[in-house]
Formats: C-alpha cells, structure tokens, sequence
C-alpha cells in the first residue's frame, strides 16, 4: 500500500464527513424550529400591539371620550402576549446560533426587548391625553418596526431554501399587515378628529401604495393556497366598507368636516380586515413550522441511513475510485483492481454515489437561496439609502421613501436601483445644517 492510501486510510473516510454534515444540517433545523416559534409569538404580540394603536388613537383624538374600555382592555390582552414572548426571548440559546447571525438576531431582541420594557410609559402618556396621535402612533411603529425585524433576521439566516421563500413570505406579508394597521390608526384619528388634513391624507396613499408592494412580494414566494386565500380576502364585505371609507378620506378636501361617528365604522372595516390577514399569517407561520418538522425528520432518517452504512463498513470508495476524477478526464473510468480492503463494487459505488448527490444537492440549494435572498437584499438596500437621506436632508423616514420613489419614477428606473446608485454617491452629498 503506497504512502499515500496508507494515510487515507487512517484518516475520516466520506461518509464519516457526510454524517458530520448531516448533524450539522440538523443543528441548522433545530435552531430554525426555535427560531419559528418566536417568529409564531412576535406575529401574535405584534398583531395586539397594532390594534392598541388604533384604539389609542381614537381616544387621543377624541380628547380621551372615546375607547377607553376597549382600551383598558386591550392593555390587559398585550400584556399576557408581551409575558409568552418575553418568556420565549429567555428561552433563545446563544449556543445554537452561529456567531454572526447569532450577533445580529440578539441585537434585534435586544432592541424589541427595549421597547417592550418602556412601554406602559407609552401607555401613560396617552391616557392622560399628553401625546398628539401623530407622535403615538411613530411611538407603536418603532416598536413593532423592532419586533418585526427579528422575523427578517430569521428569513435572512436560514439555509434551506424551502423555508427560506417560506420566511420572506411571511416577513413581506408582515410588513404589508403593519402598514395595514397604520392606515388604521392614521385613519381613526382623522375620522375622530372630524376634520381633513392634508399631511394624513398624503401618509394614507403612501400606506395604501406601500402595503401593495409588500403583499405582491408575499404573493411571489407563497404557495398557491395562501395565495388564494389573499385574493379571497379581497372580496369580503367588509374590504368594501373600508375601500368606500378610504374614498371619503382622500377626497375631502383639507379642512373640510369628516363624520366623527364614521371612525368606529373605519376601525372596525380595518379590524376585520386585519384580524382576516392574522389568519393568513397564522397558516403561513404554521406551514413554516411544518415545513421545519419535515426537513427535520427528513434529515434524521438520512443521519440514521448513514450510520448504518458506516456500522456495515461501507467507507471507502475502493475499485470506483476512479469514479471522481472520471467527469475531469472526459469520459467513463477505466477498471481497476479492487484493493484488499474493499467492500464489494456496490457497496462503494453507492457510497460514491451519496457524495456526489450531496455536494449536488448543496449546490442545489446554493443557487435557490441566492435567488431568495435576492428580496432581502433589495430591501437592506432601499433601507441603507433611507438612512442617507435622514441624515444628509433632515427628511423623515416616510420623505426619505418618497423621495426615493419619485427619483425612481423621474428616472425610469427600479427602486433599487435608485438607492445602489444614491449610496455610490453618499460620501460626496453635503449635510444640511438641522
């Protein structure tokens, strides 16, 4: 035996690598698993915090006549949903998590965790009627914007593009449902304020226009199923009350007298819309945790079927060996003679075989999540050329977008490529003094 296969064969063999593969994959869906169930109680909490907003919104507008007991009553709901996410965040092992994503993940629970803790302070403030509806309702979307941002750190993470298109999903139509429940907040305190304002009216079309985008998103990597409950969705009465409301809001002209007694009409139109959508969001989240069960057991039979090829011996790839280089040279593998050691040609022809349909399937796997992660990256992108327009223009968040939009459409270009070609240009823009 030559130096060569004297070390080979003291060294792993393939399958003893392809089982420490397979562990890994499975260490990859477990933590994904984990990482679904926060998902599941971030969608919950999150979907409790949005109707607080409305309902905080029609009371400050109201001058504190209105919803209060819905109000206290909503308090108390969120509260119990804040404890089981809370509770969840403890139960996050660090371990589990590779160093960069585990990095990023924490950040963000950090930050949601934050915002959590400071929010009967919030809460205060608006029952003693000491914040604008403008004010409460940026206060509610930062918060959610936090929780929400722990759902895009999952879909940006995971490895397996099936739950990965499944994550993007869910992340866009999460985001299209808080744009949702801002337009129902923005539009509460119109209705109950009774008067048209122009600067809501304007957050209202980019909230209609803004939600479009996310759930077309959505639409893309969801299965047909939930796609045909979205579309559904589209036809239930209530979709037509609120459309009929919409109308009213975006034609009055500023200043002129809204119907005060037409706000519960419009809360409880968006309500039903949005409690329809949590539905939606429900079955996305729990065929994301089916979809994980599956790749998991998947993963573990194939773990087991490895073993026990390596408990039978078969390790090597013996007289097929010639087999790997055989792609190389252009053409089939001349014989050779099998060595001493070798298990038989079938044997180690399917063990050859798994190798090859291993490195396949991760290549495979590869190209699928690149075309996945193509959505999120697109999105940090519009992101990072919002935050060079806040600094450098003073703007908010909502006129940096639509500024960013109008470029887009002046030039006939993708958003996208707006914000790569304005963040090309960032160290050159001047800061304007605040």
């Amino acid at each position: 035996m030559s130096n060569v296969a004297e070390l080979a064969h003291a060294m792993k063999t393939s399958l003893d690598y392809l089982i420490d593969a397979k562990r890994c994959e499975i260490a990859e869906l477990k933590r994904l698993a984990q990482t679904s169930g926060l998902v599941d109680g971030i969608g919950g909490l999150v979907h409790a915090l949005q109707r607080e907003r409305g309902l905080s919104n029609l009371y400050l507008a109201s001058g504190g006549s209105r919803s209060l007991e819905a109000l206290m009553a909503q308090h108390r709901l969120t509260d119990q949903l804040v404890q089981l996410s809370a509770q969840t965040f403890e139960g996050l092992d660090v371990e589990a998590h590779p160093a960069a994503h585990g990095a990023r993940l924490f950040a963000r629970v950090a930050l949601a965790a934050q915002g959590l803790s400071v929010l009967d302070a919030l809460r205060q403030r608006v029952l003693a009627c000491a914040e604008n509806t403008v004010r409460t309702s940026a206060a509610y979307a930062r918060l959610i914007d936090a929780l929400l941002a722990v759902v895009f750190e999952a879909a940006d993470s995971a490895a397996d593009p099936a739950i990965s298109r499944l994550l993007v999903a869910l992340f866009n139509f999460s985001q299209g449902k808080e744009l949702a429940g801002q337009e129902r907040a923005t539009g509460s305190a119109l209705f109950a304020a009774g008067q048209a304002q122009a600067e809501a009216q304007q957050r209202l079309m980019r909230l209609i226009d803004s939600q479009e985008r996310c759930f077309l998103v959505f639409a893309e990597f969801s299965g047909e199923s939930l796609r045909a409950r979205w579309r559904d969705l589209q036809t239930v009465e209530g979709v037509a009350t609120l459309e009929r409301l919409r109308r009213v809001l975006l034609s009055t002209p500023p200043t002129q007298p809204l119907d005060v007694e037409a706000s519960q009409s419009w809360f409880d139109a968006c309500t039903q819309r949005l409690d329809a959508m949590r539905g939606i969001e429900v079955e996305l989240t729990a065929e994301l945790q089916a979809r994980c069960r599956e790749r998991l057991r998947a993963a573990n039979d194939d773990l087991r079927g490895l073993q026990t090829r390596l408990a039978r011996g078969e390790a090597s790839l013996g007289a097929d060996a010639f087999e790997f280089f055989a792609d190389a040279v252009g053409g089939s593998a001349p014989p050779v003679q099998a060595s001493a050691g070798a298990v038989g040609p079938q044997l180690e022809r399917s063990v050859h075989e798994l190798v090859h349909a291993q490195a396949q399937q991760l290549q495979a796997m590869s190209a699928e999540l690149e075309a996945v992660r193509a959505s999120l990256q697109e999105r940090k992108l519009i992101e990072r050329a919002k935050g060079v327009l806040m600094a450098h223009r003073q703007l908010s968040e909502e006129d940096a977008h639509s500024t960013l939009r109008r470029l887009a459409m002046d030039q006939g270009k993708r958003l996208v490529e707006v914000a790569e070609a304005l963040l090309a240009m960032a160290p050159m823009l001047p800061t304007e003094p605040r």
